[in-house]
């Protein structure tokens, strides 16, 4: 249970890091790499396909395939690729198998286990399940946006919390900020509305001698309401690619959102992420 605790931990940590915006810091993750942040920590930070919110009347599984690739100054190249697992019923319960091996790649001597993730909405409860251990612990969850009761309404929310067109709209006072849509197209069998936003950092603002210049591209889809794709472009960090893959619309087995029979389940003694302290 300890290092479940331990794995939460660092994934929150990295879920801050996802973004570090203009100007601000120059990793993404923690420890070294380029600017200061693990390559591997940036593959769960870049796991943009789960909504910041309740969607419920769109369910779907697929694949989130990360991919990574810095140019260094020599011409050598670092590409680096994972992929997580998501599901979600028509409740808005959520699985999330999220891509661990970079981590244990980083640090070989810890041993982390394979953490899966079930956020069930209905029941107002958070699960972290070991399968190594047969363990799970269990937090309460109260997510500040609600459940939407349905597909229509808060597509702006979905969008701003998890890159969609409306991203661009916490950058909208700022003059360096330029954003254009990119019109519809189909990803994955389902149609997606593109946008492109381009941030520039001024020459002398973080002590570039030119100016920098960031270029997101977000593809959100409106039935799903979540990011299909997209891509970063940043000179400081590289490329990074998100998309899903292997995207299907069928309602996903109940047992996914249930813990098994089998495992220990431990109440939570520390504040969810989501909410308040949990355990019932």
């Amino acid at each position: 249970m300890r290092m479940i605790g331990v794995m939460l931990a660092v994934l929150g940590c990295v879920a801050y890091a996802q973004d570090p915006g203009p100007g601000r810091g120059r990793g993404r993750g923690f420890g070294p790499g380029p600017g200061g942040g693990f390559q591997g920590a940036r593959f769960l930070g870049a796991e943009a396909g789960m909504p910041g919110r309740v969607v419920t009347g769109a369910p779907y599984s697929a694949d989130l395939v990360t991919e990574i690739t810095q140019t260094l100054a020599d011409g050598n190249r670092i590409h680096q690729t994972a992929t997580a697992h998501v599901y979600r019923d028509s409740e808005g319960r959520t699985r999330r198998e999220p891509a661990l091996s970079s981590l244990n790649s980083l640090a070989p001597n810890a041993h982390l286990p394979e953490v899966i993730f079930i956020n069930d909405p209905v029941a107002g409860e958070n699960y972290a399940l070991s399968a190594r251990d047969k363990t799970a612990t269990r937090s309460s969850w109260t997510h500040p946006g609600g459940r939407n009761g349905g597909r229509n309404g808060g597509r702006n929310n979905q969008s701003k919390s998890a890159g969609g067109p409306a991203n661009g709209g916490r950058y909208r006072f700022n003059q360096n900020v330029k954003t254009e849509s990119l019109g519809r197209q189909t990803i994955e069998g389902v149609p997606a509305d593109g946008t492109r936003t381009t941030l520039t950092i001024p020459a002398g603002q973080i002590g570039n001698e030119q100016a920098i210049q960031i270029v997101t591209e977000s593809w959100y889809s409106p039935d799903l309401q979540v990011v299909v794709m997209s891509k970063r472009t940043d000179p400081r960090t590289g490329e990074s690619v998100f998309r899903m893959a292997n995207l299907s619309r069928a309602e996903p087995a109940a047992s996914l959102f249930q813990v098994p029979a089998d495992y220990k389940v431990t109440d939570s003694m520390r504040p969810s992420r989501n909410g308040p302290p949990g355990g019932r």
